[in-house]
């Protein structure tokens, strides 16, 4: 009896340590099969990281496929899957606690202020720039033009596509626009769109083709003129828009797309010997003194022959001796001519405006606009900048000269401005010079009245 019950007791007992034994073996098998799924971090990978801070992380050893949301084309890692993830207003997940050692190619490149999950698209990113030409209007506008612009080099056709204007400010409540489209300098010629009854913000969307040749077109300004047309059919000046045509607009068989802020018409007379219209702006941080030369009006051209023979009989420039035969017997062909660039200290044939930086009434650095041809209100639109440090803006000046040239002769000068401390200006221009200083970083724009001037 007593060697049954010892038989039973030993059996139960291996029958207990060989299920304990299949238990560990499965455990052990277990364990085998998951690690062949998962990723395997090597050790020591925070001491490398904290000790060797010139040195990435060591890359994971594999790969999963496990399933992922829709639309996402990736799969979130397995040392990823663990953490606590907190859902954004935008659609990203964001990881709570960070991981000190992430991935090499999984390591973000945007600031951690903005890091959400990895690998997902950051929509800050592809957001188009707000457009702000109809909402943001400076103080004192006159309103705002929106056209196009393609010139067609084989067919020498410009196409103006006028779009729509926007805060017209008519003479009242009412108003009712249209706008006359001119190819300066031809003053005669006009195209003119349809009057839009009874609103400040009219869409025009008309299309108008000016045939101008290729040699000629960039010496040439386009200028829109709006009008306000009243019950009695006249028409009453809202403003202006000068547009320079120049190389860099009309690069390339593409259409453009321009806006400008309207300008109101100069009511005072030109001055004896015209005006020039020009911004000045400072800039202290880059120590950068910019000008602005935009246009000029009423100036006083001389013909070409009684320039020749100004000189000729001991005028400005003059030498002695006949004329050459250049200046007798090629008389420039009337209508458009080319815009010509100058350089040296010899404007060619047409006028252009010398801006010259001087301090203690010593030069300092001059620059020159391009000539323009034909017009005695040539539109520039220019920019020249001067370095200047603020200590300096006490003792320095800006002379501005507006020159005409005749071919192979010196520059005739037909009036200068200058503006400057008080020390070199009085009036409108001390007044532009300080206006300049009180408004860093902007452009304040000013008409000047030319004064005779006995430089040449």
């Amino acid at each position: 009896m007593a060697e049954q019950v010892a038989l039973v007791i030993g059996g139960l007992a291996g029958g207990l340590l060989l299920l304990l034994l299949l238990i560990w073996v499965s455990c052990c098998l277990w364990k085998r099969l998951c690690a062949m799924f998962t990723y395997e971090e090597l050790p020591g990978t925070t001491a490398a990281s904290s000790t060797q801070g010139d040195k990435l992380c060591p890359p994971y050893a594999a790969r999963t496929q496990t399933s992922r949301p829709p639309g996402v084309p990736f799969v979130v890692p397995p040392s990823f899957q663990d953490r606590d993830w907190v859902p954004l207003n935008s659609g990203e997940w964001a990881q709570v606690p960070r991981d000190p050692c992430p991935a090499p190619e999984l390591l973000p490149h945007t600031s951690s202020s903005n890091l959400g999950m990895v690998g997902t698209i950051n929509p800050e990113l592809y957001k188009f720039l707000e457009d702000t030409s109809e909402t943001d209007f400076p103080e004192g506008c006159l309103g705002r033009l929106w056209f196009s612009l393609e010139y067609q080099q084989e067919a020498e056709r410009l196409l103006v596509g006028l779009i729509k204007a926007r805060r017209l400010q008519g003479p009242s409540e009412t108003c009712s626009p249209l706008v006359k489209l001119h190819l300066l300098p031809d003053e005669r010629r006009f195209l003119q769109s349809k009057t839009k009854r009874k609103t400040s913000n009219p869409q025009f969307d008309e299309h108008f083709i000016f045939q101008v040749s290729s040699k000629s077109i960039t010496q040439r300004v386009l200028r829109f003129s709006v009008y306000h047309v009243d019950r009695q059919r006249k028409h009453q000046l809202l403003g202006q828009v000068f547009f320079p045509l120049k190389n860099e607009t009309l690069a390339g068989d593409c259409r453009r797309l321009i806006w400008r802020d309207l300008e109101a018409e100069s009511l005072e007379p030109p001055s004896e010997f015209g005006d020039l219209q020009f911004c000045l702006g400072y800039n202290d941080c880059l120590r950068r003194l910019t000008v602005v030369v935009l246009r000029a009006k009423g100036l006083q051209l001389q013909e070409d022959t009684s320039f020749v023979m100004a000189v000729s009989n001991g005028g400005p420039g003059a030498q002695s001796g006949p004329c050459p035969p250049s200046q007798t017997s090629h008389r420039p062909e009337a209508g458009p001519r080319p815009l010509l660039p100058a350089h040296g200290l010899h404007c060619p044939a047409g006028v252009c405006v010398k801006v010259s930086l001087m301090n203690h009434n010593k030069f300092v650095k001059c620059k020159k606009t391009l000539a323009v041809l034909g017009s005695a209100n040539p539109v520039y639109s220019e920019t020249f900048s001067f370095k200047a440090d603020p200590a300096e803006l006490d003792t320095a000046s800006l002379s501005l000269t507006v020159l005409q040239g005749a071919e192979g002769e010196k520059s005739h000068a037909l009036g200068r401005v200058v503006v400057g401390p008080y020390m070199y200006a009085r009036g409108k221009q001390l007044e532009h010079w300080n206006e300049m200083l009180s408004k860093p970083k902007e452009l304040v724009k000013r008409w000047h009245a030319l004064c005779r001037t006995t430089e040449p």
